[in-house]
């Protein structure tokens, strides 16, 4: 399903990821290529060992291919530095964790507000769009309150915050609900729906087939190769329970 076009957003060239494990190379992609446009939501699907994780942060720009070509919103990354890409990060792309990363000691506006600080915003700037997001995910009751406050469902809205804070082209979310109950879960996606019919292009990794459903477009991996890649022609729409 790879294509080429003016509203790609992400294309993987041939991409090739091998890690050295003492004197063993594992091959975690074997000559991956994909193409996702913008506004697409994709779920990347796989059981353990399958190069989803991997192929995660290539796409994230936490990581860089072995060989093959990244380009994200016509820029190739596939050789940047570790600065030039910490820089792509901030700017393009938006992370949502399973265990949602939030600073602990920090409140849920200032986990909000961090990657303002990196952005060079100044504070009135970073305190306005902080509340704005964290309005939209119906926590503004909550600005106050450190993680340890919050419910899970709470904490990973917050990290949702966090990840448009930005306003980045693509938000990547790492098993979003793993540590949430179904009910929560269901939520979540929800707002991640939300979320994506306001423009962003939605990634999602996950090994819940109910959770993939809700994505527009599912990508299997096995083996650190592409098994299939098709559009979900049974999309599960949920009513956000975050308007």
């Amino acid at each position: 399903m790879t294509e080429s076009g003016d509203n790609i957003i992400i294309e993987l060239k041939e991409i090739v990821r091998h890690f050295r494990v003492g004197s063993e190379v594992v091959k975690a992609l074997r000559s991956v290529s994909l193409s996702i446009r913008k506004n697409e939501f994709v779920a990347l699907m796989g059981p353990s060992g399958s190069g989803k994780s991997t192929l995660m942060n290539l796409v994230g720009c936490l990581d860089t291919p072995t060989s093959g070509h990244y380009v994200l919103n016509g820029n190739d990354v596939s050789r940047l530095s570790d600065d030039e890409l910490a820089e792509i990060r901030n700017k393009e792309i938006g992370f949502v964790f399973q265990t949602f990363n939030l600073l602990p000691r920090a409140t849920a506006l200032d986990n909000v507000i961090l990657p303002l600080i990196y952005a060079g915003f100044n504070k009135s700037e970073r305190e306005e769009r902080a509340m704005k997001v964290l309005d939209q995910v119906e926590l503004s009751d909550r600005v106050k309150h450190k993680p340890n406050e919050l419910s899970g469902g709470q904490k990973q809205r917050v990290a949702i915050a966090r990840a448009m804070v930005n306003h980045p082209s693509i938000i990547l979310a790492d098993e979003p609900t793993g540590n949430l109950d179904s009910k929560t879960s269901a939520e979540i996606m929800g707002l991640l729906e939300d979320v994506h019919q306001k423009g962003n292009t939605i990634i999602i990794v996950t090994h819940e087939e109910d959770i993939a459903k809700h994505a527009h477009r599912i990508v299997r991996l096995i083996d650190g190769q592409i098994a299939s890649d098709e559009p979900n022609n049974n999309i599960v729409h949920k009513k956000p329970a975050i308007a």
